[in-house]
Protein backbone atom coordinates (compact mmCIF):
# COMPACT_ATOMS: atom_id res chain seq x y z
CA UNK A 1 0.00 0.00 0.00
CA UNK A 2 1.41 3.41 -0.86
CA UNK A 3 -0.62 6.55 -1.42
CA UNK A 4 1.21 10.04 -2.84
CA UNK A 5 0.15 11.85 0.12
CA UNK A 6 -0.38 16.34 0.51
CA UNK A 7 2.80 16.29 2.87
CA UNK A 8 3.61 20.30 3.43
CA UNK A 9 0.57 21.38 1.35
CA UNK A 10 -1.93 22.43 4.60
CA UNK A 11 -0.70 23.33 7.86
CA UNK A 12 -2.66 23.54 11.43
CA UNK A 13 -2.31 27.40 12.40
CA UNK A 14 -4.45 26.95 15.67
CA UNK A 15 -6.18 24.42 17.87
CA UNK A 16 -8.38 24.06 21.05
CA UNK A 17 -9.15 21.35 23.57
CA UNK A 18 -11.23 21.24 26.41
CA UNK A 19 -10.23 19.08 29.47
CA UNK A 20 -11.16 15.79 29.46
CA UNK A 21 -13.04 13.96 32.12
CA UNK A 22 -16.54 13.65 33.26
CA UNK A 23 -17.58 16.85 32.67
CA UNK A 24 -21.51 16.53 33.91
CA UNK A 25 -22.14 20.21 34.09
CA UNK A 26 -21.42 20.92 30.00
CA UNK A 27 -23.38 19.95 27.15
CA UNK A 28 -21.97 19.22 23.83
CA UNK A 29 -22.77 22.57 23.21
CA UNK A 30 -20.67 23.45 25.53
CA UNK A 31 -17.88 21.31 24.70
CA UNK A 32 -17.88 22.47 20.71
CA UNK A 33 -17.71 26.01 22.22
CA UNK A 34 -15.28 25.79 24.47
CA UNK A 35 -12.85 23.87 22.58
CA UNK A 36 -13.65 26.07 18.95
CA UNK A 37 -13.49 29.20 21.31
CA UNK A 38 -9.96 28.61 22.28
CA UNK A 39 -8.87 27.62 18.75
CA UNK A 40 -10.34 31.38 17.26
CA UNK A 41 -9.44 33.26 20.07
CA UNK A 42 -5.84 32.70 19.80
CA UNK A 43 -5.53 34.24 16.15
CA UNK A 44 -5.75 37.89 15.92
CA UNK A 45 -8.55 39.15 13.95
CA UNK A 46 -9.95 35.56 13.45
CA UNK A 47 -13.63 34.80 13.65
CA UNK A 48 -15.93 32.09 12.65
CA UNK A 49 -17.05 33.76 9.67
CA UNK A 50 -13.48 33.43 8.05
CA UNK A 51 -13.77 29.27 8.33
CA UNK A 52 -15.39 28.37 4.79
CA UNK A 53 -16.22 24.45 5.96
CA UNK A 54 -16.04 22.17 9.07
CA UNK A 55 -15.68 18.94 9.54
CA UNK A 56 -17.20 16.92 12.65
CA UNK A 57 -15.83 13.74 14.52
CA UNK A 58 -18.65 12.33 16.65
CA UNK A 59 -19.27 8.59 17.59
CA UNK A 60 -22.32 8.98 19.32
CA UNK A 61 -23.02 12.79 20.15
CA UNK A 62 -24.93 13.77 17.16
CA UNK A 63 -25.97 12.27 13.99
CA UNK A 64 -25.33 15.32 11.56
CA UNK A 65 -23.82 18.75 11.41
CA UNK A 66 -26.52 20.34 12.67
CA UNK A 67 -24.52 19.40 15.78
CA UNK A 68 -21.83 21.27 15.32
CA UNK A 69 -23.96 24.52 13.20
CA UNK A 70 -26.45 24.42 15.72
CA UNK A 71 -24.00 25.19 18.59
CA UNK A 72 -21.71 27.98 16.41
CA UNK A 73 -24.53 29.64 14.73
CA UNK A 74 -22.12 29.01 11.68
CA UNK A 75 -24.53 30.77 8.87
CA UNK A 76 -25.31 27.83 6.30
CA UNK A 77 -21.88 26.88 6.19
CA UNK A 78 -21.16 23.36 5.15
CA UNK A 79 -20.69 20.50 8.58
CA UNK A 80 -19.87 17.42 6.95
CA UNK A 81 -20.08 14.56 10.10
CA UNK A 82 -18.05 11.91 10.05
CA UNK A 83 -17.40 8.05 12.04
CA UNK A 84 -14.68 5.99 12.13
CA UNK A 85 -14.34 4.41 15.34
CA UNK A 86 -11.84 5.34 17.81
CA UNK A 87 -10.17 7.34 14.63
CA UNK A 88 -13.22 9.71 14.01
CA UNK A 89 -11.56 12.71 15.39
CA UNK A 90 -8.54 12.06 13.25
CA UNK A 91 -10.85 11.14 10.23
CA UNK A 92 -12.21 14.62 10.77
CA UNK A 93 -9.27 16.40 10.47
CA UNK A 94 -7.54 14.17 7.26
CA UNK A 95 -10.77 14.80 5.21
CA UNK A 96 -10.16 18.75 6.16
CA UNK A 97 -7.03 18.44 5.47
CA UNK A 98 -7.46 16.93 2.08
CA UNK A 99 -10.18 19.41 1.65
CA UNK A 100 -7.26 22.75 1.67
CA UNK A 101 -4.90 20.48 -0.14
CA UNK A 102 -7.31 20.02 -3.13
CA UNK A 103 -8.08 23.71 -3.07
CA UNK A 104 -11.85 23.60 -2.82
CA UNK A 105 -11.21 25.46 0.57
CA UNK A 106 -8.56 27.72 2.14
CA UNK A 107 -9.71 28.16 6.04
CA UNK A 108 -11.44 24.74 7.61
CA UNK A 109 -11.85 23.47 10.54
CA UNK A 110 -11.88 19.63 12.30
CA UNK A 111 -13.53 19.33 15.34
CA UNK A 112 -14.29 16.49 17.52
CA UNK A 113 -16.85 15.70 20.27
CA UNK A 114 -18.25 13.45 22.64
CA UNK A 115 -20.25 13.09 25.59
CA UNK A 116 -19.68 9.80 27.35
CA UNK A 117 -20.68 10.19 30.71
CA UNK A 118 -23.94 10.89 30.61
CA UNK A 119 -25.12 8.19 28.09
CA UNK A 120 -25.90 5.51 31.07
CA UNK A 121 -23.06 3.43 29.44
CA UNK A 122 -19.92 1.91 31.95
CA UNK A 123 -18.17 1.91 28.36
CA UNK A 124 -17.72 2.92 25.55
CA UNK A 125 -21.19 4.09 23.80
CA UNK A 126 -21.96 1.54 20.81
CA UNK A 127 -25.22 0.75 18.59
CA UNK A 128 -24.17 -2.16 16.38
CA UNK A 129 -26.07 -2.29 13.12
CA UNK A 130 -29.08 -5.63 12.85
CA UNK A 131 -26.66 -8.65 11.81
CA UNK A 132 -27.63 -12.46 12.41
CA UNK A 133 -25.65 -12.37 15.71
CA UNK A 134 -22.46 -14.34 14.93
CA UNK A 135 -19.86 -10.96 14.22
CA UNK A 136 -17.02 -11.88 16.49
CA UNK A 137 -17.07 -8.30 18.64
CA UNK A 138 -20.58 -9.54 20.20
CA UNK A 139 -18.98 -12.28 21.35
CA UNK A 140 -16.48 -10.22 23.29
CA UNK A 141 -16.21 -7.39 25.41
CA UNK A 142 -13.32 -4.99 24.44
CA UNK A 143 -11.05 -5.49 27.43
CA UNK A 144 -11.50 -9.29 26.71
CA UNK A 145 -10.30 -9.48 23.31
CA UNK A 146 -7.05 -6.68 24.07
CA UNK A 147 -6.65 -8.48 27.28
CA UNK A 148 -5.45 -11.67 24.40
CA UNK A 149 -2.32 -9.42 23.36
CA UNK A 150 -0.67 -10.16 26.99
CA UNK A 151 -0.84 -14.14 26.78
CA UNK A 152 -0.27 -14.43 23.14
CA UNK A 153 2.81 -12.01 23.31
CA UNK A 154 4.72 -14.25 26.01
CA UNK A 155 3.85 -16.95 24.40
CA UNK A 156 5.14 -16.50 21.09
CA UNK A 157 8.39 -14.11 21.98
CA UNK A 158 9.25 -16.31 24.88
CA UNK A 159 8.69 -13.22 27.88
CA UNK A 160 7.96 -14.63 31.12
CA UNK A 161 4.73 -13.64 32.01
CA UNK A 162 6.12 -11.66 35.44
CA UNK A 163 8.00 -9.30 33.30
CA UNK A 164 5.36 -8.79 30.83
CA UNK A 165 2.84 -7.80 33.90
CA UNK A 166 5.73 -5.50 34.92
CA UNK A 167 5.86 -3.77 31.48
CA UNK A 168 1.95 -3.65 31.12
CA UNK A 169 2.18 -1.95 34.93
CA UNK A 170 4.96 0.39 33.77
CA UNK A 171 2.58 1.83 30.91
CA UNK A 172 0.20 2.84 33.19
CA UNK A 173 2.54 4.16 36.06
CA UNK A 174 4.47 6.34 32.89
CA UNK A 175 1.15 7.43 31.38
CA UNK A 176 -0.64 8.13 34.58
CA UNK A 177 3.19 10.32 35.96
CA UNK A 178 2.99 12.14 32.34
CA UNK A 179 -1.08 12.72 32.99
CA UNK A 180 -0.57 14.04 36.41
CA UNK A 181 1.45 17.14 34.55
CA UNK A 182 -1.50 17.70 32.31
CA UNK A 183 -4.24 20.48 33.53
CA UNK A 184 -6.67 19.03 30.96
CA UNK A 185 -6.20 15.56 31.97
CA UNK A 186 -9.01 13.50 33.27
CA UNK A 187 -7.11 11.67 35.77
CA UNK A 188 -4.00 13.93 37.47
CA UNK A 189 -2.86 12.14 40.34
CA UNK A 190 -0.01 9.63 40.14
CA UNK A 191 -0.70 6.27 40.78
CA UNK A 192 1.45 4.03 42.61
CA UNK A 193 2.67 0.62 41.16
CA UNK A 194 1.55 -1.23 43.91
CA UNK A 195 -2.15 0.25 43.38
CA UNK A 196 -1.74 -0.82 39.46
CA UNK A 197 -0.54 -3.94 40.13
CA UNK A 198 -3.02 -4.59 43.38
CA UNK A 199 -6.55 -2.96 41.38
CA UNK A 200 -9.64 -5.44 40.51
CA UNK A 201 -9.45 -7.37 37.52
CA UNK A 202 -11.81 -6.80 34.41
CA UNK A 203 -10.86 -9.11 32.05
CA UNK A 204 -7.59 -11.49 31.77
CA UNK A 205 -4.97 -10.00 33.65
CA UNK A 206 -6.05 -6.73 32.72
CA UNK A 207 -6.58 -4.28 35.43
CA UNK A 208 -8.95 -1.19 36.44
CA UNK A 209 -5.47 0.68 35.87
CA UNK A 210 -4.78 -1.11 32.24
CA UNK A 211 -7.68 0.45 30.91
CA UNK A 212 -8.42 3.72 29.42
CA UNK A 213 -10.36 6.19 30.88
CA UNK A 214 -14.15 7.14 29.47
CA UNK A 215 -14.69 10.69 29.60
CA UNK A 216 -16.33 13.84 27.59
CA UNK A 217 -14.23 16.32 25.84
CA UNK A 218 -13.91 18.40 22.63
CA UNK A 219 -10.79 19.47 20.61
CA UNK A 220 -10.64 21.29 16.84
CA UNK A 221 -7.79 22.50 14.29
CA UNK A 222 -7.97 24.95 11.96
CA UNK A 223 -6.58 24.06 9.14
CA UNK A 224 -5.08 26.36 5.80
CA UNK A 225 -3.13 25.96 3.28
CA UNK A 226 0.92 25.71 3.77
CA UNK A 227 1.84 28.93 1.95
CA UNK A 228 -0.69 30.87 4.04
CA UNK A 229 0.28 29.25 7.39
CA UNK A 230 2.52 32.56 8.45
CA UNK A 231 -0.71 34.67 8.22
CA UNK A 232 -1.87 33.12 11.34
CA UNK A 233 0.86 32.41 13.31
CA UNK A 234 4.35 32.43 13.22
CA UNK A 235 4.96 28.35 14.30
CA UNK A 236 2.86 26.65 11.77
CA UNK A 237 2.27 22.45 12.41
CA UNK A 238 2.70 21.23 8.91
CA UNK A 239 1.22 18.06 7.86
CA UNK A 240 3.70 15.87 6.34
CA UNK A 241 1.39 12.39 6.25
CA UNK A 242 -2.27 11.16 6.56
CA UNK A 243 -2.71 7.53 6.50
CA UNK A 244 -6.02 5.47 7.31
CA UNK A 245 -6.21 1.48 7.00
CA UNK A 246 -9.52 -0.82 7.28
CA UNK A 247 -8.59 -3.75 7.87
CA UNK A 248 -10.26 -7.03 6.40
CA UNK A 249 -11.35 -7.49 9.69
CA UNK A 250 -10.34 -11.79 9.04
CA UNK A 251 -8.31 -11.89 12.25
CA UNK A 252 -10.66 -13.76 13.85
CA UNK A 253 -11.15 -16.57 11.36
CA UNK A 254 -7.47 -16.75 10.14
CA UNK A 255 -5.16 -19.16 11.82
CA UNK A 256 -2.04 -17.06 11.14
CA UNK A 257 -3.43 -14.13 13.65
CA UNK A 258 -1.52 -14.15 16.69
CA UNK A 259 -2.45 -11.29 18.43
CA UNK A 260 0.89 -9.75 18.79
CA UNK A 261 0.63 -7.50 16.27
CA UNK A 262 -1.80 -5.00 14.39
CA UNK A 263 -1.45 -5.69 10.25
CA UNK A 264 -3.05 -2.94 10.06
CA UNK A 265 -0.95 -0.31 11.95
CA UNK A 266 1.95 -1.97 10.28
CA UNK A 267 0.43 -1.00 6.58
CA UNK A 268 -0.61 2.52 7.75
CA UNK A 269 2.48 3.55 9.51
CA UNK A 270 4.60 2.23 6.07
CA UNK A 271 2.36 4.19 4.12
CA UNK A 272 2.88 6.89 6.50
CA UNK A 273 6.24 6.75 6.68
CA UNK A 274 7.14 6.66 3.25
CA UNK A 275 4.75 9.88 2.84
CA UNK A 276 7.09 11.93 5.06
CA UNK A 277 10.13 10.38 3.74
CA UNK A 278 10.92 8.74 7.43
CA UNK A 279 13.03 5.57 6.92
CA UNK A 280 14.93 5.82 11.04
CA UNK A 281 11.01 6.65 13.04
CA UNK A 282 13.56 6.52 16.67
CA UNK A 283 15.78 9.54 14.97
CA UNK A 284 13.13 11.45 13.05
CA UNK A 285 10.63 11.62 15.29
CA UNK A 286 10.79 13.81 18.55
CA UNK A 287 7.13 12.09 19.99
CA UNK A 288 4.56 10.02 19.34
CA UNK A 289 1.55 9.86 20.57
CA UNK A 290 -0.60 6.47 20.31
CA UNK A 291 -3.73 4.64 20.42
CA UNK A 292 -3.27 2.96 24.40
CA UNK A 293 -6.61 1.73 24.94
CA UNK A 294 -5.33 -0.96 27.26
CA UNK A 295 -1.33 -1.47 28.75
CA UNK A 296 -0.41 -4.42 26.44
CA UNK A 297 -1.58 -1.86 23.09
CA UNK A 298 1.03 0.65 23.77
CA UNK A 299 3.39 -2.42 24.11
CA UNK A 300 2.69 -4.41 20.52
CA UNK A 301 2.26 -0.71 19.35
CA UNK A 302 6.15 0.24 19.77
CA UNK A 303 7.34 -2.86 17.47
CA UNK A 304 4.59 -2.08 14.46
CA UNK A 305 5.84 1.48 14.60
CA UNK A 306 9.22 0.12 14.55
CA UNK A 307 10.21 1.73 17.63
CA UNK A 308 11.58 -1.38 19.20
CA UNK A 309 12.25 -4.85 17.46
CA UNK A 310 10.26 -7.50 17.31
CA UNK A 311 10.10 -8.71 20.79
CA UNK A 312 11.88 -6.12 22.65
CA UNK A 313 9.36 -3.39 23.50
CA UNK A 314 9.05 -5.17 27.12
CA UNK A 315 12.59 -4.54 28.09
CA UNK A 316 12.73 -1.12 26.23
CA UNK A 317 9.45 -0.14 28.03
CA UNK A 318 11.00 -1.04 31.15
CA UNK A 319 14.31 0.72 30.59
CA UNK A 320 12.45 4.06 29.70
CA UNK A 321 13.06 4.33 26.64
CA UNK A 322 9.31 5.77 25.85
CA UNK A 323 9.43 7.84 29.30
CA UNK A 324 8.77 11.35 28.99
CA UNK A 325 12.63 11.64 29.11
CA UNK A 326 13.61 8.65 27.21
CA UNK A 327 14.90 8.37 23.84
CA UNK A 328 11.33 8.26 21.98
CA UNK A 329 8.92 9.92 24.62
CA UNK A 330 5.77 8.20 23.92
CA UNK A 331 1.91 9.41 25.33
CA UNK A 332 3.88 12.63 27.35
CA UNK A 333 0.54 14.49 27.76
CA UNK A 334 -1.22 11.20 29.35
CA UNK A 335 -2.23 9.03 26.58
CA UNK A 336 -5.94 7.89 26.48
CA UNK A 337 -5.05 6.22 29.71
CA UNK A 338 -5.06 9.66 31.49
CA UNK A 339 -6.28 12.21 29.30
CA UNK A 340 -9.42 10.55 28.68
CA UNK A 341 -11.11 8.98 25.83
CA UNK A 342 -14.14 11.03 24.63
CA UNK A 343 -13.66 8.94 21.17
CA UNK A 344 -14.90 11.48 18.94
CA UNK A 345 -12.36 13.95 20.17
CA UNK A 346 -9.62 11.44 20.82
CA UNK A 347 -7.67 12.20 17.22
CA UNK A 348 -7.44 15.77 17.43
CA UNK A 349 -5.89 15.88 21.27
CA UNK A 350 -3.36 13.80 20.30
CA UNK A 351 -2.65 16.61 17.42
CA UNK A 352 -3.02 19.45 20.27
CA UNK A 353 0.00 17.64 22.46
CA UNK A 354 2.04 18.01 19.65
CA UNK A 355 0.61 21.83 18.79
CA UNK A 356 1.58 22.19 22.24
CA UNK A 357 5.15 20.93 22.46
CA UNK A 358 5.57 22.71 18.67
CA UNK A 359 5.02 26.09 20.28
CA UNK A 360 6.86 25.38 23.76
CA UNK A 361 3.68 25.90 25.23
CA UNK A 362 3.03 22.38 26.95
CA UNK A 363 4.57 23.83 30.73
CA UNK A 364 6.00 20.66 32.87
CA UNK A 365 5.46 18.54 29.88
CA UNK A 366 8.07 20.09 27.68
CA UNK A 367 10.45 17.80 25.64
CA UNK A 368 13.89 19.54 24.59
CA UNK A 369 13.66 20.18 20.51
CA UNK A 370 10.30 19.21 19.48
CA UNK A 371 10.17 19.49 15.50
CA UNK A 372 8.52 16.21 14.66
CA UNK A 373 5.43 13.96 16.04
CA UNK A 374 3.75 10.98 14.98
CA UNK A 375 -0.01 10.47 16.10
CA UNK A 376 -2.19 7.46 15.78
CA UNK A 377 -5.77 6.32 16.44
CA UNK A 378 -6.66 2.46 16.06
CA UNK A 379 -10.26 1.49 16.13
CA UNK A 380 -12.07 -1.84 16.53
CA UNK A 381 -10.03 -4.78 18.08
CA UNK A 382 -7.76 -7.15 17.53
CA UNK A 383 -7.88 -8.65 14.35
CA UNK A 384 -10.34 -6.71 12.45
CA UNK A 385 -9.37 -2.58 13.32
CA UNK A 386 -9.24 0.83 11.58
CA UNK A 387 -5.37 2.27 11.94
CA UNK A 388 -4.57 6.22 11.03
CA UNK A 389 -1.45 7.75 11.29
CA UNK A 390 -0.54 10.93 10.84
CA UNK A 391 2.78 12.75 10.89
CA UNK A 392 3.46 16.65 11.37
CA UNK A 393 6.14 19.19 11.66
CA UNK A 394 7.48 22.73 12.56
CA UNK A 395 9.54 23.21 9.30
CA UNK A 396 8.77 22.49 5.38
CA UNK A 397 10.91 20.19 3.81
CA UNK A 398 12.61 17.00 4.51
CA UNK A 399 12.48 16.08 8.45
CA UNK A 400 15.94 15.79 10.10
CA UNK A 401 17.74 12.98 11.81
Amino acid sequence: MSSRGIADKVAVVSMGCTKFGERWDSSTDDLLLEAVGECISAVSGLSLDDVDAYWLGTLGSGQSGLTLSRALGTEDKPVTRVENYCATGSESFRNACYAVASGAYDVVMAVGVEKLKDSGFSGLLRADPPSDGTAPELSLTAPAAFSLLDPAYCAKHGVDPAQMREAMTHVAFKNHSNGSRNPKAQFRSPVSKETIDGAPKVAGRLGVFDCSGVSDGAACALIVPAERATEYTDRPMYVKALSLVAGSARGSMDPGFDFTTFPEVVRSARDAYQQAGIDDPNRQLSLAEVHDCFTPTELILMEDFGFSDRGRAVKDALVGEFDADGRLPVNVDGGLKSFGHPVGASGLRMLYEAWLQFQCAAGERQIRDARTALTHNLGGRPGGCVSFVSIVGTELGALKR
